[in-house]
């Protein structure tokens, strides 16, 4: 396995996170504006969760897979309801943020994880082979600026500073080096993980955020939403083309 190149390109998708968080933390946004960046983002987690984590999850532990995806799901409900009993949308929520501050936690969350395991697929490609290694580096690095933008543009939805979105943006870059490394020391860790994290993504994007966009009447919302699925469908498809 070559450990140096696998790192160095997983920094470089990790860079890339942090430009999508630049991007959006560069000039300011009006909150009707992060409305449509939520929906967005739940139809890009939407769309990660349903199309790359439980598909891949299933090829790596058919049998375990969905019982750890339903696990997943349930851990961060129970979460919710007990450590973090005001987690959920409601009338907790204030009337000027579109997102709570612990719901943008939760995404960060989220976000990090599935970061978690690009970093993952990075090192299992180099693992077998240098081709394999760039051609999953290339498929994670499509991904990356709009993850980036995503989680930055939540957690300015809850309120938070732009130093704060930027430093989330930077947390969900960091959580892809940590999965070069997680994979180079205990490369089996990853048949558990990737679907306790699709349960995880699964839970944040249809029952925190997506409540949340349908608050507004009329059919804008749901396309922004729909918006996010196929922009995430777009880059797969480039990625399942650089794989073929």
């Amino acid at each position: 396995m070559n450990v140096a190149l696998s790192f160095t390109l997983g920094m470089v998708a990790a860079l890339a996170d942090i430009f999508g968080g630049f991007l959006l933390v560069r000039r300011s946004w009006e909150m009707r504006y992060l409305r449509y960046f939520v929906a967005l983002g739940a139809g890009f987690m939407m769309g990660a969760a349903m199309l790359e984590m439980l598909p891949e999850s299933l090829h790596l532990s058919p049998h375990w897979a969905p019982l750890l995806v339903l696990g997943g799901f349930c851990i961060v409900h129970i979460l919710e309801h007990t450590i973090t009993p005001h987690f959920h949308f409601g009338e907790e929520t204030h009337h000027h943020e579109m997102v709570s501050r612990q719901t943008s936690y939760s995404v960060l969350g989220g976000l990090a994880a599935h970061s978690l395991f690009d970093g993952v697929a990075i090192a299992s490609g180099f693992a077998i082979s240098n081709w394999l290694g760039w051609i999953l580096f290339l498929a994670v690095f499509l991904h990356k600026v709009p993850e980036g933008f995503t989680i930055a543009s939540v957690m300015m939805a809850s309120g938070s500073s732009r130093r704060t979105a930027l430093l989330s943006s930077t947390i969900v870059a960091i959580a892809t080096v940590l999965g070069v490394l997680v994979i180079t020391i205990a490369p089996g860790l990853v048949t558990i993980g990737l679907p306790l994290a699709a349960g995880v993504t699964l839970y944040v994007a249809a029952v925190d955020l997506l409540p949340e966009t349908n608050r507004e009447p009329g059919i804008r919302m749901a396309i922004v939403f729909l918006t996010g699925i196929a922009l995430f469908l777009a880059l797969k498809v480039l990625s399942d083309r650089a794989l073929g």
